[in-house]
């Protein structure tokens, strides 16, 4: 299967425009606010980046597949409250973490069987799914949540932390590893060529011995195991469960897809890209923070920005015109 070099042109050109635009709204923020680029100011920027940098890993690879993701925000907000209560209940946190781990896989296993195998729109399923798990949640807990994140998760991702001589907690380092990781998966190994063969061209990757259902399964699998991981990682950062944590996560983390150069008709997109698209929405979300915005209208910013996005990548060819 060949591409055209216009693909990987377009491709590559976006993601190196949204780092551009990170970059200028840095800038920007640190001419018109006072504080903007200090040390402290710095961190808290890249603290909340990687917070939504591990979110946005499953939407990733469900939006490369071709799919979308609406169950993420649920399963952050499932991990974090499930975690607070039973380490709250005297449960070691590994174990803890283990049994949310292997809950929010069967979730996103859920998702992908029932969206490709019953060939239900995945938009449907991981809404419906994502909601019954929230309902599930709120009836164990009867709405009042309880807990805390142990010390060592809190120190892992607060803002005060540092790494030896680096002035960052152990949250960003560990990110910027992941990062790499991810993307050597995407290029380098046989589930990667597959996701981007899947997306690219749904009728001809059977052809090629790609199993549609068990690479669904397995990429929202991941997704939703991404998203507990995160979860975990709020309730440290915020140190008490709360069940809708994940809810500014439900369209930031396609957001940050959409403008690192993703395509929402699949086939098309990289976790690197993803990585500019969450800077620049970091940015955009603390500058309108520090110029006084109030909370309701930064909301309303960030969905402009969501809409004019979609709308401008949303319309654009399937990766399998230009093969």
């Amino acid at each position: 299967m060949r591409l055209d070099r216009s693909f990987f042109a377009s491709t590559n050109g976006r993601i190196a425009g949204a780092f551009a635009v990170a970059i200028l709204l840095h800038v920007v923020g640190t001419l018109l606010i006072p504080g903007y680029s200090a040390p402290f100011a710095i961190r808290a920027i890249l603290v909340l980046a990687a917070l939504l940098a591990v979110a946005s890993i499953g939407q990733t690879l469900v939006v490369i597949l071709g799919g979308i993701d609406l169950s993420i925000p649920f399963v952050i907000g499932f991990a974090n409250v499930v975690a607070a209560q039973l380490y709250g209940q005297g449960w070691n946190f590994v174990l803890v973490c283990g049994v949310v781990g292997v809950l929010a896989i069967v979730i996103g296993g859920l998702n992908g069987l029932i969206s490709r195998g019953l060939n239900i729109h995945p938009l449907i399923v991981t809404l419906g799914i994502g909601m019954i798990v929230q309902g599930l949640v709120l009836l164990w807990t009867k709405g009042f949540p309880s807990g805390s994140a142990p010390p060592a998760v809190s120190a892992f991702v607060s803002i005060g932390g540092s790494v030896g001589p680096l002035p960052v907690p152990w949250l960003v380092p560990c990110v910027a590893v992941l990062t790499a990781l991810i993307a050597l998966v995407l290029a380098r190994t046989p589930y990667g060529r597959r996701l981007y063969a899947l997306g690219s061209n749904p009728g001809a990757a059977p052809l090629a011995l790609i199993d549609p259902v068990k690479m669904w399964a397995v990429t929202y699998a991941a997704s939703a195991f991404f998203a507990a991981v995160a979860g975990v990682l709020l309730l440290g950062f915020t140190g008490s469960a709360y069940g809708d944590v994940g809810q500014p996560y439900l369209f930031q983390t396609i957001a940050a897809v959409v403008v690192g150069g993703a395509a929402l008709v699949g086939g098309r997109g990289s976790y690197l890209g993803t990585i500019a698209g969450v800077l620049v929405l970091t940015e955009i979300n603390t500058l309108l923070i520090g110029l006084g915005f109030q909370p309701a209208a930064v909301q309303a910013a960030l969905g402009l920005i969501i809409v004019l996005l979609v709308s401008l990548y949303g319309r654009e060819r399937h990766v399998s015109t230009t093969i």
